[in-house]
């Protein structure tokens, strides 16, 4: 969900940007991007690509004044469903007979994490005009938004050219090379029966997981990211329960790519925790220990931004 969210980013950043007449036009483009997603109600079935590993999901939306309902199903792999409502998000894991609440203001997903004014997005990508294409029998035209620096991906969205309905995001690599898609390969754009976005589980003995996260200041409590990254700035920060611990989570964003930085206190008598930078796909994770803490950084970016951001995390007891 990621990706489809991207769409709307892009739009609503870029919409009030101002430029020359192509890339004018590329930023209408957007901006449909952005109204479809918000008016346009659907089912669909769309194939996530990551590397050789791929994904096939169902998505139902529903459309309404209130933000909309939505359920999500994977088809592959391990069986999970997500419900995102006003009222936050829910995903049901069958197998373990399990729920994992995520509530509505704690939520640090896309688009909800971003500010109101991102046209300064224009200052670290190049935006224009792709190639047409035709996908799940859509009739598609394509917007290209390219990194100016390494310190952030490019991004390619293909858009139905009459309802400005999402059909494929594509994240490029500093080399050219696609790290990720999702593609619809079937969709049907309409009215959708209030049950098809409802989950199909019972849950009245499952596990429920609550996030139980919570606004926070961890500043206040000695800790400072000092993140110099172009574009890059902080839009939230909050406190979420991990087992029997808090762990706190400072989200950074460009409007586009993200990157948070979770701080979770360690365990006396623990291993030392072994500085190192790992990915997975087009998501980097870098780990290293500050003042009993660990500090893990997880960013959609490339490997240098979330490496950059990690080394500048710092302790200072509070006075």
């Amino acid at each position: 969900m990621r990706l489809l969210a991207l769409a709307l980013v892009a739009a609503c950043g870029l919409a009030q940007a101002q430029t020359g007449q192509a890339g004018a036009d590329a930023l209408d483009l957007l901006q449909r991007i952005h109204q479809a997603t918000q008016r346009l109600s659907y089912t669909g079935t769309f194939v996530y690509q990551q590397g050789t590993r791929s994904e096939t999901s169902r998505i139902a939306r529903i459309a309404d004044a209130s933000g909309g309902i939505e359920r999500l199903e994977a088809l592959d792999g391990v069986p999970r469903e997500l419900v995102r409502t006003r009222d936050g998000v829910r995903c049901y894991l069958p197998e373990s007979q399990t729920v994992k609440v995520e509530r509505a203001g704690a939520q640090r997903d896309f688009p909800s994490i971003l500010p109101d004014r991102l046209s300064d997005l224009t200052q670290h990508y190049t935006i224009s005009r792709g190639a047409n294409a035709r996908i799940a029998g859509f009739d598609c035209e394509s917007v290209v938004l390219t990194s100016r620096d390494d310190l952030r991906y490019s991004y390619v969205l293909w858009a139905d050219i009459q309802t400005g309905m999402l059909l494929r995001a594509r994240t490029v690599s500093e080399k050219g090379e696609t790290i990720e898609q999702f593609t619809f390969t079937q969709l049907q754009i309409g009215p959708v029966a209030r049950d098809k976005v409802k989950s199909k589980h019972v849950t009245k003995n499952w596990r429920i997981e609550d996030s139980a996260a919570a606004p926070a200041n961890l500043a206040q409590a000695g800790w400072t990211v000092h993140a110099e990254l172009p574009g890059f700035r902080k839009v939230g920060e909050v406190r979420r329960k991990r087992e029997s611990v808090q762990v706190g989570q400072i989200v950074y964003s460009d409007g586009l790519a993200a990157v948070s930085v979770f701080i979770e206190p360690l365990a006396e008598g623990r291993e030392s925790v072994r500085t190192g930078l790992s990915s997975v796909g087009p998501t980097h994770i870098y780990t290293r220990e500050v003042a009993n803490h660990l500090v893990t950084v997880v960013g959609d970016a490339p490997a240098a931004s979330v490496r950059r951001i990690a080394d500048r995390v710092e302790y200072r007891r509070p006075q």
